[in-house]
């Protein structure tokens, strides 16, 4: 279902659960990556389920694969890498690991060499251009990234014209529960992913829409507007989505060429440290899409009422963004990204986002991530030399989503309440 929203496109789509190429209304989907113990996840055909989550959180993976010599199991758990299965008589494949803690973990198999899904698991994350079938291990640590029966939000495909970049954009915007019954103004949280991501990585690998569905029914967050826009300046919308509008179907909807490197970040992978303007979408942000976010949707459009965050390359866009533009945004955050060097420059602009009136400045790193550890302690050195008491939030594990998904579980409860 497609509404015509003038001057613009927004398409509010019906959320499915982790669909990496299409959003599905909430309400009709059952929890993402989640399955009763001792049954398959959704969407299996019938016969042996995989993956089967038992009572005790070990968990069966099974693969009907009868002609091939090997089949190798490949999870993002610690020590899931490269499990040998076994094959029974009926040609099928399975292997039970853990118990596993409750956490969003991804998955592939390997067979003869060849990388491939779960064949009987529905549920996808795509990071980038990498797939993996994914399962959803219940308990205190994954509670807010499951679909609870509490009120939704909705999300949004939303397109935008941006004169700085020269392009019509697309990025996706979550609505709080009730947005669109009443007439409140909202405060916004403008949400960055990192390298190789894409203005689908928050929704889709972050679960941002579940996290704050969860926060705000449990009274932990106020209602916000969040702004999950592309930060590749080079792109329209998400690779591997479709035909724009007006464009001729069948063709890509990004350039071919890898998106330019942002602030800090590493060739071809999430970025670990600021410098100077490098990409033009620090300044698109605050020109083209918290103007045009403020027309179209009731905000509260001030400082106190604008957040921003993002991780790796994200983070150097904000440091960017909210070096060069202080006073834009009153709660800042900076995960899985920082600075090299102590700068007397970067000295003196955070200095103005503390005359400007910065409310709280939240930089978290993993204590295992080598990207951006030391770039995360250095910026949290300048920045109390600016004044700034900043939220430092080191986590264990290094420059992954268990980290992130974390920190905005975190983040999130802090923004636009008094202090």
């Amino acid at each position: 279902m497609v509404q015509r929203k003038s001057p613009i496109l927004a398409c509010t789509v019906v959320l499915l659960a982790l669909a990496p190429l299409a959003l599905l209304s909430q309400q009709a989907a059952p929890p993402p990556g989640a399955a009763a113990p001792g049954r398959g996840m959704m969407g299996a055909a019938a016969g042996p389920p995989s993956p089967e989550i038992h009572p005790d959180n070990t968990v069966t993976f099974r693969l009907m694969a009868p002609k091939a010599s090997e089949v190798v199991l490949n999870g993002d758990w610690p020590g899931g890498m490269n499990l040998a299965m076994t094959k029974d008589q009926q040609g099928v494949w399975s292997v039970t690991v853990g118990p596993l803690k409750p956490e969003l973990w991804g998955y592939t198999f390997s067979v003869d060499g060849v990388r491939t899904l779960d064949p009987r698991n529905g549920n996808v994350k795509r990071d980038g251009v990498r797939f993996d079938s994914i399962l959803l291990i219940s308990g205190p640590e994954s509670s807010l990234y499951e679909v609870n029966d509490v009120p939704h939000g909705t999300v949004s495909m939303v397109w935008y014209d941006s004169p700085t970049l020269k392009l019509t954009r697309r990025m996706y915007v979550y609505t709080p529960p009730g947005y669109a019954q009443g007439n409140r103004r909202y405060p916004v949280l403008y949400l960055l992913h990192g390298g190789g991501g894409d203005e689908d990585a928050w929704y889709t690998l972050g679960r941002t829409n579940y996290i704050l569905d969860n926060l705000i029914a449990q009274g932990k967050s106020v209602p916000m507007i969040v702004v999950m826009p592309n930060g590749n300046a080079n792109q329209k919308m998400a690779s591997g989505s479709g035909p724009v509008p007006g464009q001729t179907a069948g063709r890509g909807a990004a350039p071919p060429a890898a998106p330019a490197a942002a602030p800090g970040a590493a060739p071809g992978r999430q970025g670990a440290a600021a410098a100077p303007m490098a990409s033009p979408f620090p300044e698109s942000l605050v020109k083209d899409i918290i103007p045009f976010v403020d027309k179209h949707y009731r905000t509260i459009p001030n400082k106190d009422n604008r957040a921003i965050a993002g991780l790796s390359m994200g983070g150097g866009h904000t440091l960017t963004a909210t070096n060069t533009f202080p006073g834009t945004f009153g709660y800042i955050g900076v995960w899985s990204a920082g600075v090299r060097q102590p700068n007397d420059t970067i000295v003196k602009q955070l200095s103005a986002v503390k005359a400007a009136g910065v409310r709280l400045y939240y930089v978290g790193c993993g204590v295992d991530d080598k990207l951006a550890y030391e770039g995360s302690k250095t910026l949290v050195s300048l920045l109390k030399q600016a004044g700034i008491e900043p939220t430092f939030r080191e986590s264990s594990g290094g420059h992954t989503w268990f980290n992130w998904r974390i920190y905005l579980s975190e983040f999130a409860p802090m923004l636009f309440r008094s202090r």
